[in-house]
C-alpha cells in the first residue's frame, strides 16, 4: 500500500473519551470553548498513531450545535482557534502531517432534505475565511447531495488550496447501485468532482460494508484522472433517513476491532482507494492499524 495516505479518525467521539468537555448541542465544538487543550491532545494521539493528515475541530462550527448568536459573535474566532491548534501540532511533527480543513453541511448532516443553499453560504464562507491561514487543503465533509459540494467548490475557489469532496453514502438500505443519501449516484458524484477541480473524492460516515462498491463505481467513472479516493467510515449501525448526526452518542459496533477495519480498508484499497482513515467511533488505535498496512 505504498502511496496511501493515511487520515486521522473521528474527532467527537475520541474528545468525550478522553474527558473533554462534551454535551449537546454544542458536541465537538464545546472543546474548543471550554477545554481546547483536549482538541490538541486528540491531534497529537492521531499523529502519533501515524496520520499524516489530521483534520481542523469545526465540523460542530455550525449554528446548528453553537447556536445563532454564539455563531455570529464567536463563530469565525472559533474556526481560527481550530485552525491554529491542528497547525501547531502538525508543525510540531517537522512537515510530515498536513492539515485538512473540515467544512461541514450546515443545515444537517445524513439530509440532503433540509439542503439549503442560501442559508449555508454565509456560514460556510465565515468557516473558509478563518481557516484558510492554516490548513492545506480544503475537506468538505458528509455531503448527501451534489448541491453541497458544488456551494463549496465556489467558496473555496478564491484561496487556490486544493480541495477534497467526501460524501456520506445511503447505507440503510443499499442497493445495486451505490448512491450518496440524495439517491444521486457516486458515479455522478465522481464526475462532479472531476468538473469542480476537486484533488479527492471521498466518502465518509457511513457503514464500512458500503463503500467497497462506492470505491469501484468512482474508480470506474474517472478511469486514469488523477483525482485520489478515499474512505473514512464509521462505526455505527445504519442511519435512516431521519437521523440527525451528531443528535446524540450511537451505539458502536463490538466486530470494528482495529483489526476488523484494517480489513475493511485493505479491500477499498484494493479496489482504488489511497486514502484511508475513520470517522465517528474510529479512533487513535483504528489508525494505527491503518498505518501498519503501509508497513
Amino acid at each position: 500500500m505504498s502511496g496511501v495516505l493515511i487520515l486521522d479518525g473521528g474527532t467527537g467521539r475520541e474528545l468525550a473519551r478522553i474527558g473533554a468537555p462534551f454535551r449537546q448541542p454544542e458536541w465537538s465544538a464545546l472543546a474548543l470553548i471550554e477545554g481546547p487543550d483536549y482538541v490538541s491532545q486528540v491531534h497529537r494521539a492521531y499523529i502519533a498513531a501515524g496520520a499524516d493528515i489530521i483534520t481542523t475541530n469545526s465540523y460542530a462550527l455550525v449554528p446548528f450545535h453553537i447556536g445563532e448568536v454564539r455563531f455570529a459573535e464567536q463563530g469565525a474566532q472559533l474556526a481560527a482557534l481550530a485552525g491554529q491548534l491542528a497547525r501547531a501540532e502538525a508543525d510540531k511533527a517537522g512537515g510530515k502531517v498536513a492539515v485538512a480543513g473540515s467544512l461541514p453541511p450546515v443545515c444537517g448532516s445524513y439530509r440532503p432534505d433540509l439542503v439549503d443553499i442560501a442559508r449555508a453560504r454565509p456560514v460556510l464562507a465565515r468557516l473558509v475565511a478563518a481557516l484558510a491561514p492554516y490548513v492545506d487543503h480544503w475537506q468538505a465533509e458528509t455531503l448527501s447531495a451534489l448541491a453541497e459540494a458544488e456551494l463549496v467548490a465556489e467558496l473555496v475557489r478564491p484561496t487556490g488550496l486544493p480541495l477534497w469532496l467526501s460524501f456520506t453514502l445511503e447505507d440503510e438500505a443499499p442497493g445495486a447501485v451505490p448512491t450518496l443519501r440524495s439517491g444521486e449516484t457516486v458515479a455522478e458524484a465522481a464526475a462532479a468532482a472531476r468538473r469542480l477541480g476537486a484533488a479527492a473524492l471521498l466518502f465518509n460516515c457511513s457503514q464500512p460494508e458500503v463503500m467497497a462498491a462506492a470505491v469501484a463505481a468512482a474508480r470506474a467513472e474517472l478511469g486514469d484522472d488523477a483525482i485520489r479516493i478515499g474512505v473514512y467510515a464509521n462505526a455505527f449501525p445504519p442511519q435512516n433517513a431521519e437521523a440527525e448526526a451528531n443528535s446524540g452518542l450511537d451505539e458502536i459496533r463490538a466486530d470494528l476491532t482495529p483489526a476488523g477495519y484494517a480489513a475493511f480498508a485493505s479491500a477499498w484499497a484494493g479496489a482504488g482507494a489511497s486514502i484511508l482513515g475513520g470517522c465517528c467511533g474510529i479512533g487513535p488505535e483504528h489508525i494505527a492499524a491503518l498505518k501498519a498496512l503501509k508497513a
